[in-house]
């Protein structure tokens, strides 16, 4: 078993040789010890560096969603779906809702402000809102409609 004691400079010198104040200066945040062994007496240098804070990062504010209602007129009893950019043009993610009293189906997706292309999916086949006159073309040939959530 190894016994390690501090070695302590008989010396005591007002200002450290310029080697060892280049060291520690290169070396702020490291503390260093000199050890000897009790069995071999040889002296030994143990550096120790001391845990960097981390940074702490600020989160930015994330804009709130907000909620968007997307109705088509459709015939009671048909499958219809909400696809678009927001949902990765799932044709089954978002599944609309029949209104009765309307007549319409509607579905309500929380969007963060920006720009969203959309279609609906009416029985497998895919369809502009017609009551949306902001669209861009796309690269089926076809249009997608256009949302701007501000």
């Amino acid at each position: 078993m190894r016994y390690y004691t501090p070695v302590r400079s008989e010396k005591a010198s007002a200002r450290p040789s310029p080697a060892i104040e280049h060291i520690q200066n290169k070396h702020k945040n490291n503390k260093e010890m000199k050890i000897k062994t009790t069995k071999k007496s040889a002296e030994k240098t143990v550096v120790t560096k001391k845990a960097a804070a981390k940074p702490v990062a600020k989160k930015a504010a994330k804009p709130a969603k907000k909620a968007v209602t997307f109705t088509v007129h459709a015939e009671k009893g048909k499958a219809v779906y909400l696809a678009g950019s927001f949902n990765e043009w799932s044709t089954t993610a978002k599944k609309m809702a029949y209104k009765a009293k309307n007549g319409i189906y509607s579905a309500t997706v929380q969007l963060a402000p920006g720009e969203y292309q959309y279609k609906f999916v009416i029985d497998g086949t895919w369809c502009a809102d017609p009551e949306n006159e902001n669209s861009v073309k796309n690269d089926q040939g076809t249009f997608n409609s256009v949302v701007v959530v501000k």
